[in-house]
């Protein structure tokens, strides 16, 4: 829900433009990529999928297509990448290299829509008219700019923050190195080679017209469809941290008896 919130607020954050390069607010992917660091990868990874989908989809009066498997796939990456939260260092290298999978799935989904004639390219005045060389820049130009300061910088700060105080919110113990998933493997890598073949598969349907599932309502993308999901989604994620406090409250009273 936190996620879902983050996503709609960027819908209403200016865009920038400087000469050929944009400065934008793609995402806020640090949220969801301290959860994976701290919690359980795949937990994290599927609830920011679902939260982008409700509240910046459907609760806005459409749905089509699964762009949402890219953001899975790199927030799941990076969870997987971190075995001790303590280590400042790896959870830097995690949070870029999560980042970086994302856009960089993006971008080859966006080259192969081109090269295969599914989506014509808009060649970018200043730069030279290659599909390739357009969407290399859009893929550093984000990955410099918003997986520095929306991704890279929070998540630094807010890993070492919370790690050993919101675990036990949610009757969790701390994660360490001895327990920490496996590194990453052969099988996670053809099954993150396989959803990615999905989303690519799922992109070229949703372009073509030929959507496994579509859906759009007469108020799609409207102001009001974007405040009620955005009022929605804040109450969603107030009721969570008051359930959670809770929890703990209960918590230090057991102790106490």
């Amino acid at each position: 829900s936190l996620y879902g919130l983050a996503t709609l607020f960027t819908e209403l954050i200016p865009k920038f433009q400087v000469g050929i390069v944009e400065f934008s607010v793609e995402f806020f992917l640090f949220i969801p990529l301290v959860l994976a660091m701290l919690f359980d990868p795949l937990s994290a990874a599927l609830g920011a999928a679902t939260g982008e989908l409700v509240f910046s989809e459907i609760m806005l009066g459409q749905f089509g297509g699964l762009g949402e498997i890219t953001v899975t796939l790199g927030v799941y990456i990076a969870g997987r990448l971190v075995r001790n939260p303590k280590n400042q260092k790896m959870v830097g290298i995690a949070a870029m290299i999560g980042t970086g999978a994302q856009l960089f799935m993006g971008m080859m989904v966006d080259i192969l829509k081109v090269q295969f004639a599914i989506e014509d390219f808009e060649a970018v005045a200043g730069l030279p008219e290659s599909v390739f060389f357009t969407e290399g820049f859009a893929f550093f130009n984000d990955l410099l700019f918003s997986g520095i300061l929306f991704c890279l910088l929070p998540t630094l700060f807010l890993v070492p923050k919370l790690y050993g105080k919101i675990e036990p919110l949610l009757g969790m113990q701390p994660r360490t190195a001895e327990t920490a998933l496996p590194t990453i493997g052969p099988k996670m890598i053809v099954g993150c080679g396989a959803a990615f073949v999905g989303a690519v598969v799922a992109e070229f349907l949703a372009e073509t017209g030929s959507e496994l599932i579509e859906w759009k309502a007469e108020w799609a993308e409207s102001t009001g469809a974007m405040a009620i999901a955005m009022l929605v989604a804040a109450v969603v994620v107030v009721v969570v941290l008051v359930v959670m406090k809770k929890k703990a409250d209960d918590s230090k009273v057991q102790k106490i008896k």
